[in-house]
């Protein structure tokens, strides 16, 4: 960046499942706050998220969340220069909780309003990950309910090479650790309990 232009401030909001998190980046590539109100001790008990409830815990957590953020990363709602936030994929009443506070904060402000996919989200991180990433590079998702293989030909160009058709990797972990009797979330729980499997015990 010229020392002539701007530094860009933008708040990012997030609520497609059972987190509610909200973020400072600057220009793009540097974090300056990255505030997250997990959920997974009230859903333990049902063994997954349940919707209805995670909806009216992202209402509780939901303006907590963007306050720290903003409080962390000691800026104001005037220093920022738009407001990003998730609009799918994601559990619909989850993710209206989060575009609700962000449509109402971009209104009240006067700020542009960023709706960003879920799934290119995941993508875009790891622009944070590594400064000098550029396009093009294949990127695999594999998160909670979705799985696929990219191929990133610009900032805003993706070309979808593969998914699943049904589960994705990590709700096959969840349903795995359910009928194992596992807490929820199975993934970490299976990761624990393979460390100290034997690596031996099926040979091929």
């Amino acid at each position: 960046m010229n020392k002539e232009q701007k530094d860009v401030y933008i708040l990012g909001i997030e609520s497609s499942c059972d987190e509610t998190a909200a973020a400072v980046v600057k220009n793009g590539r540097e974090v300056l706050s990255n505030i997250i109100s997990s959920q997974i001790v009230i859903h333990r008990k049902f063994g997954g998220v349940v919707p209805e409830i995670a909806s009216r815990k992202h209402i509780e957590n939901i303006m907590p969340v963007i306050d720290e953020a903003l409080s962390q990363a000691c800026v104001g709602m005037e220093q920022i220069d738009a407001v990003a936030v998730t609009y799918g994929p994601g559990l619909v009443g989850a993710l209206l909780v989060g575009l609700s506070a962000a449509k109402a904060l971009a209104w009240a402000t006067d700020k542009p309003l960023i709706g960003v996919n879920h799934l290119e989200g995941h993508v875009f991180a790891n622009f944070l990950a590594d400064s000098e990433l550029k396009p093009p590079f294949m990127a695999l998702v594999v998160s909670g309910g979705h799985t696929a293989l990219l191929k990133v030909t610009g900032y805003n160009s993706f070309e979808l090479l593969g998914q699943t058709r049904d589960d994705a990797a990590g709700e096959a972990f969840d349903k795995i650790a359910r009928v194992m009797g596992l807490p929820y979330p199975g993934g970490p729980e299976i990761e624990r309990l393979a460390l100290g499997g034997n690596d031996h015990a099926i040979d091929f």
